[in-house]
């Protein structure tokens, strides 16, 4: 296990393939880990991937300060493990909520990025109302984790509709999903939700114009809500394409690992 200190703050991360260039370096979902991407690293052999646990994940520290998950902080702390690392520049993978922390590291640090990739991901909510509600309901899931643990936390959300297509896969991928979410910390969780939950993120639709890096948005044919969301961020700049993959749902590089790592290792080569 590799861990850096940042700001008093173990922050936990992998590397696979010992090689120096290209880089890309992969931020996993709410509920998610580094470990999400060992399939992926598999089969990009030729790249040096680096995974980091997001705040509040995985084997990175949970504190008990909100501030600490905060996008703004997220984002600090995304760019000071990439110092040093010493990536200079590299492609950035970002899948569900890590997507959202991709794309707002890529509108602050864009000479850093060769390439983004945002799986099923979003610039945030539109209206204040939405925020307010989905603030609403993140507070309380958060209680909820804290009152009932994570076990009675995961039961429920691997039951929910985003996730239904996993329960096609085979039942050792879905015993892996389940005992990562079950490994993660209930403080973690719920913090997370409280501090960079969708409904605390400062809606970046009009800042899409600004994206001058390629980026690709991939997506579930199955996912309709995400699938929709990236063809609505694809009108707004002519640097964004979107890829959707057929029979899949939200977790595109979960349930097609193959397909998925073919877009990146094709997208990054074509590029280069």
């Amino acid at each position: 296990m590799a861990f850096l200190k940042i700001n008093g703050m173990n922050v936990h991360y992998h590397i696979w393939n010992d090689t120096s260039d290209p880089a890309i370096v992969m931020l996993h979902g709410f509920t998610g880990s580094t470990h999400t991407w060992v399939p992926i690293a598999r089969q990009l052999s030729g790249f040096r991937v680096i995974a980091i646990d997001c705040t509040g994940h995985g084997k990175t520290d949970s504190p008990a300060d909100v501030s600490l998950y905060e996008m703004d902080y997220q984002i600090n702390v995304l760019e000071e493990v990439c110092r040093l690392l010493q990536l200079d520049r590299f492609s950035l993978v970002g899948y569900s909520m890590g997507g959202r922390i991709a794309l707002s590291y890529a509108l602050k640090y864009p000479t850093r990025i060769d390439t983004l990739f945002l799986e099923s991901a979003s610039p945030g909510l539109k209206t204040e109302e939405e925020r307010i509600a989905r603030r609403q309901a993140d507070s309380q899931l958060a209680d909820k984790i804290e009152d009932n643990g994570i076990k009675s936390f995961v039961n429920g959300w691997e039951n929910i509709p985003l996730f239904a297509t996993q329960k096609c896969l085979p039942a050792s991928v879905q015993e892996q999903i389940r005992k990562e979410r079950l490994d993660q910390c209930a403080q973690g969780l719920a913090n997370s939700l409280r501090g960079m939950g969708t409904g605390m993120m400062p809606p970046l639709w009009d800042r899409l114009k600004e994206l001058q890096m390629p980026v690709t948005l991939i997506t579930g044919k199955l996912d309709t809500k995400f699938d929709n969301i990236a063809r609505e961020m694809t009108a707004l700049n002519k640097k964004v394409r979107h890829l959707t993959v057929n029979d899949v749902g939200h977790a595109i590089h979960v349930e097609n690992p193959s397909e998925f790592a073919t877009i990146i290792k094709e997208t990054i080569s074509y590029i280069r």
